[in-house]
């Protein structure tokens, strides 16, 4: 039976293994078509057979819980694979895939079925490398099958194959998955007389036809999924983009659109293709290419060729010659196709439009008939019924019912990431709540396959946000990202779904000593209770206790903070800050005035709590009713050294009381008298902190203040404290600094009456 097989391992998006497939279906007329693929979508083969443009891909799907596991099986135009399959069925060949399904343990963190071996075998391919002179793999691969003389071409690649499967060690799942794929061979040999053609990927080729010589007959049942496991599948439409090496796809070719053409029309109308293709690119980017530098580019080109000993130029003849031609500056890094990966920043920019035009723009397009899953229709149909299936710009007032359900919408497809869709302006957490957002909606080709994708996740919109949001729960459980996780629940309407959520952030909240961090949370959870009637969220119990929580573990953190001097903590002030608007804002769930200001007096008082941090319980204090204190200010902010932090952090807390306090004296008063008693080096030393305290001023209550200033010190234009100097600050205290050396050495030297230095002594 075992003369009646026919092997042929195929690279995958080869264009010449491709021709050769469709060649050896014509000569030997097989009876049996066997190919590397998802054997559970053997029942849905017909789906592959309606008139789809290419390229699409088989998506495979397995969920348990909220973790979903995905793998992809592109095909082009090009594919050996669909070319087995076309061909096979227009011969009436049996046609199958044999390979196991994409949940099974043996794809474990392949995402895409085709992302072969390659990577496995780079020691013999560099040594190939070495030997035929040339940079990488791919251009090795040009080099024996794209542009080589098809004579000859299955012995060569059974060679090659051969001794990269020689030198490769196979693992666990190369076993499995070639195991299973035997045995369907040796089934398809005992059901059918005529000749059994398997393709595959060349690595698994030698394994497949030592294994097909010995083992039982019976064709292998498909595995069952585990229990729990929820599978399915279904096509996508897929893109170029998507399937090039440049743009990280770890498998088969780089530069689709070039071996498009490569299939298509041959090597030298493709290479005259893409030179147009690109000169269309760069001038289009205003970048220049004359006629004279595309004659240089085409000599270089067939001189590198044959150079090379090519017959016809390939791929990196094409982008060498064009390189040399159309680039004079030195590049910072190798042209990318003399490696592989994807393109890096700093990329020449020419280089950059040579990649995007061998990539090419292509996007398959699915049958009108084609199934989908669920999650596709009730995507389309409440884009429909919201208004929002146009192309335009869209305006919501979440005060409105009918706009509260559109926004929710929108974000329901941003948690999935479905192109197309653009928030520009609206709620954020850590921000004043607005109640308008602003939209940009449009068409987008990937908008299918990305529901298709996110079908998985459930079977509408909203339950497959709950599942993406439970995925991030899963994935990260840093208070950061569960507070973010607690804001984007409500915008997508889901916050009635988050127990295990609101447990989280607890949780989180009590383990935390991050100050900064319970406070970001604190300040998203009091938003959401604040503004409950924006987001439907009326009577929730989660953002009270979340708030409940928060505002504990901040007056537990900060009460036995003991640090030195240091620059103001923003984190730790904007935590203080959520504090007192939990405590004005959500009566009954946050600590009462008094137990806070009590706490606040304390720490204002705390010789050994950072000054930033003084300064902030005394405004915490002052905000919650208490008397300004002025003794606390005088001992918080005294040395050059604390007096800008402490500010920092007075300011930070209580702006508005500052703003507020009778002119007479208080707490502006004390600070202007440790202003005062700083001399100029202590002063200059204490400049950067007290400009970044002021600035939390804006600019119309920083001249209140001056006013006040230059009121306490007899009077005065307060104008000449605020006004606005093109020189920069930096630059003036360190003429202030080089002035002062001045002064000290011609008082050392006893010149100091005869270089007078100010107005007073002239």
């Amino acid at each position: 039976m075992i003369e009646r097989l026919t092997v042929l391992g195929v690279r995958h998006h080869s264009p010449a293994c491709a021709r050769l497939v469709a060649d050896t279906i014509d000569r030997l007329h097989p009876a049996a078509v066997l190919i590397e693929g998802p054997a559970d979508f053997n029942g849905r083969l017909d789906e592959l057979a309606l008139e789809h443009e290419l390229p699409v891909a088989i998506y495979s799907y397995a969920s348990t819980g909220s973790a979903v596991r995905r793998s992809w099986a592109p095909l082009c135009d090009y594919s050996p694979e669909w070319v087995a399959l076309t061909e096979g069925r227009r011969t009436g060949a049996d046609v199958a895939f044999i390979d196991l399904p994409a949940w099974h343990d043996a794809f474990d963190g392949i995402e895409n079925r085709y992302s072969d071996a390659e990577r496995r075998y780079t020691e013999a391919t560099e040594r190939l490398c070495r030997a035929f002179a040339v940079d990488n793999s791919d251009a090795l691969w040009d080099h024996l099958v794209e542009i080589a003389d098809a004579d000859g071409l299955a012995e060569r690649l059974d060679h090659y194959f051969d001794l990269v499967r020689g030198e490769a060690e196979a693992n666990e799942a190369d076993t499995a998955r070639e195991a299973h794929m035997a045995a369907w061979i040796r089934s398809a040999l005992a059901e059918h007389e005529g000749p059994v053609l398997v393709v595959c990927g060349g690595f698994h080729a030698p394994a497949l036809r030592r294994l097909a010589a010995t083992g039982p007959a019976e064709r292998p049942e498909v595995p069952a999924a585990p229990e729990g496991t929820d599978t399915g599948g279904f096509l996508v439409p897929y893109s170029f983009r998507r399937l090039d090496a440049f743009a990280g796809y770890q498998s088969g070719m780089p530069s689709p659109e070039y071996y498009q053409r490569l299939w298509e029309d041959g090597p030298e109308p493709a290479a005259a293709a893409l030179v147009q293709r690109i000169t269309h690119r760069l001038r289009g980017k205003g970048l220049h290419v004359s006629t004279s530098d595309l004659i240089g580019a085409r000599s270089l080109t067939d001189g590198l060729a044959r150079l090379r000993g090519h017959h016809r130029p390939g791929r990196t003849d094409l982008l060498d010659g064009l390189a040399s031609a159309l680039i004079s500056d030195d590049l910072e890094q190798p042209l990318p196709w003399t490696r592989r990966g994807t393109l890096t920043a700093g990329t020449h920019p020419v280089v950059v439009e040579m990649t995007a035009a061998l990539t090419g723009e292509r996007v398959g397009r699915l049958h009108p008939d084609t199934p989908a899953p669920p999650l596709v229709a009730d995507a389309e149909s409440a884009l429909e019924r919201a208004g929002l299936h146009a192309d335009g710009s869209v305006r919501l007032d979440l005060a409105k019912a009918r706009d509260l359900e559109r926004s929710r919408l929108l974000h329901c497809l941003r948690l999935l990431n479905v192109p197309g869709v653009t928030r520009d302006a609206g709620p954020a957490a850590g921000s004043d709540v607005t109640a308008e957002e602003h939209w940009a909606v449009r068409t987008h080709p990937d908008r299918l396959p990305a529901l298709i994708e996110a079908g998985a996740l459930g079977a509408t919109l909203g339950d497959a946000a709950q599942t993406a949001l439970e995925q991030r729960l899963d994935a990260d459980n840093g208070l950061n990202a569960l507070a973010a996780i607690l804001f984007d629940a409500a915008l997508c309407g889901r916050a009635h779904l988050t127990d295990r959520l609101g447990q989280a952030v607890r949780s989180a909240v009590a383990a935390s000593g991050d100050t900064a961090a319970v406070g970001r949370a604190l300040g998203v959870a009091l938003a959401l209770w604040r503004h409950d009637h924006l987001f439907g969220t009326v009577g929730s119990d989660l953002y009270a206790s979340v708030i409940a929580a928060c505002c504990d573990r901040v007056l537990w953190l900060v009460e036995g903070l003991h640090a030195p001097p240091g620059p103001a903590d923003l984190g730790r002030l904007q935590a203080l800050t959520a504090l007192r608007d939990a405590v004005h804002h959500a009566p009954g769930h946050a600590p009462g005035p008094s137990v806070v200001t009590q706490a606040a007096e304390r720490i204002a008082r705390d010789g050994a709590a950072p000054p930033d941090l003084r300064g902030a319980a005394l405004g915490l204090a002052w905000s919650l009713g208490a008397s300004a204190d002025a003794a606390a200010a005088a001992e918080g902010a005294a040395g050059p050294d604390r007096l800008g932090d402490w500010l920092a952090g007075l300011f930070a807390l209580a702006r508005e009381e500052v703003l507020a306090e009778p002119e007479d004296g208080g707490v502006v008063a004390a600070v202007d008298t440790l202003v005062g008693d700083l001399t100029e080096g202590e002063f200059l030393e204490s400049l950067a902190s007290l400009r970044q305290a002021f600035a939390m001023f804006p600019p119309r209550e920083r001249g209140l203040i001056a006013e006040r200033i230059v009121g306490l010190r007899g009077g005065g234009d307060a104008r000449s404290l605020t006004a606005r100097h093109e020189v920069d600050p930096h630059v003036v205290a360190a003429s202030m600094a080089l002035e002062a050396r001045v002064e000290a050495a011609l008082e050392r030297e006893g010149l100091r009456l005869l270089f007078p230095t100010n107005r007073s002594e002239t």
